[in-house]
């Protein structure tokens, strides 16, 4: 059993039927192994959100903006963050329930936020609390909209529209 093997039905596993659903016991069911089998490559319900999310929010870090503008690489990053809540919305939602899961690639989003919102605001916790938040509330509704592409497109665009607002209202 490889740890790709799990990470993936894991994610599949949420993606289907939300965080609670999610146990130790019904994943090693779904792979068709014994739970202490899992526990050889995470170490608990919290370490194996921690490995999601450091391998579907990763590619957030991997987008930035313009190095010499701080708002458009603010910008680059919330849009991108934005879209994984969208497509992986009980990923999200699984890690807000475990606080213990809040680490790693996740951790570092933030970090990286609060370098960049620093060095425009000295009020950058607030600002990245209002982003971050805007970020997961637009995402998670794209939930709504699934299954009809120009529901998500219109929700992603307006999505963008808000934050332009909002990081307008940053630099005045």
């Amino acid at each position: 059993m490889a740890r790709d093997d799990i990470l993936a039905t894991a994610l599949a596993m949420l993606d289907e039927g939300g965080g609670q659903g999610l146990t130790m016991r019904s994943l090693a069911s779904r792979l068709g192994v014994t739970p202490m089998t899992l526990y050889h490559h995470v170490e608990d319900r919290a370490g194996l959100l921690r490995a999601l999310s450091d391998r579907v929010y990763g590619e957030v870090l991997e987008v930035t903006g313009d190095a010499r503008d701080p708002i458009a690489e603010v910008r680059a990053l919330l849009v991108r963050y934005h879209d994984v809540v969208g497509k992986h919305p009980q990923l999200t939602l699984a890690i807000f329930s475990e606080p213990q899961a809040f680490a790693g690639v996740t951790r570092q989003i933030t970090e990286r936020l609060d370098a960049m919102l620093a060095t425009v605001t000295p009020d950058f916790v607030l600002w990245r609390d209002i982003l971050v938040d805007h970020a997961h509330g637009s995402g998670l509704a794209i939930v709504s909209g699934r299954g009809d592409w120009l529901q998500v497109d219109a929700l992603r665009e307006r999505y963008a529209q808000a934050l332009d607002r909002l990081l307008g209202m940053l630099v005045r």
